[in-house]
């Protein structure tokens, strides 16, 4: 059994007054993050790792609560660093959105890399994965952008907002050996 899982979490409460990693998430972010436990690999996991971000922990925290399992945050799964724009509007965040994942070689509006981004959460995830055996498999709670970069780089293909997940509380199955050998085709979001 060595696979992983990377959830992202569902909706927030989004408050422009309150930095964007301080969001924890809605009542139906709370609902559908619960579906993950009910979900047919959930049994299997033994260990969530999840990005210090507050969305993600409490995702994490209530797959863990449903199945007895054992949680820990760790920051290299934090989503791309907005911090240089903050909250923005929708229609605007789209766009830089499209910018970030178009151009992975620059910064967007002072946001961190899509390549630098990309590299933090493959090198973090490797990393965390050496301290737990094998055939144990594992589920990431984490966010949107780092996860379409992960799954990028886990299919070999070029950073692109096409491989990007349609609605937040999405996940994918892969195999950690693709870590390393990109042998990943055909990833694609299932929605809870």
């Amino acid at each position: 059994m060595s696979w992983c899982v990377y959830l992202t979490h569902p909706e927030v409460r989004v408050d422009p007054d309150v930095p964007v990693p301080e969001w924890g998430l809605s009542d139906i972010g709370r609902e559908r993050a619960a579906r993950a436990a009910t979900l047919p690999f959930a049994g299997d996991i033994r260990q969530v790792i999840s990005s210090a971000e507050r969305k993600a922990v409490e995702t994490a925290q209530v797959f863990c609560g449903r199945r007895g399992v054992f949680q820990r945050a760790l920051q290299f799964l934090h989503e791309n660093d907005r911090s240089a724009t903050g909250f923005l509007p929708p229609p605007e965040f789209e766009k830089t959105a499209d910018a970030f994942f178009a151009n992975p070689y620059d910064s967007i509006r002072g946001w961190e890399r899509a390549i630098d981004a990309q590299d933090r959460v493959v090198t973090g995830i490797k990393s965390a994965l050496r301290h737990i055996p094998e055939e144990a498999p594992v589920l990431f709670a984490g966010h949107g952008a780092v996860g379409t970069l992960l799954m990028c780089h886990l299919m070999a293909a070029p950073i692109s907002r096409i491989h990007d997940q349609a609605r937040g509380g999405s996940w994918y199955r892969f195999d950690k050996a693709w870590l390393t050998t990109q042998a990943g085709r055909n990833l694609a979001w299932t929605e809870l």
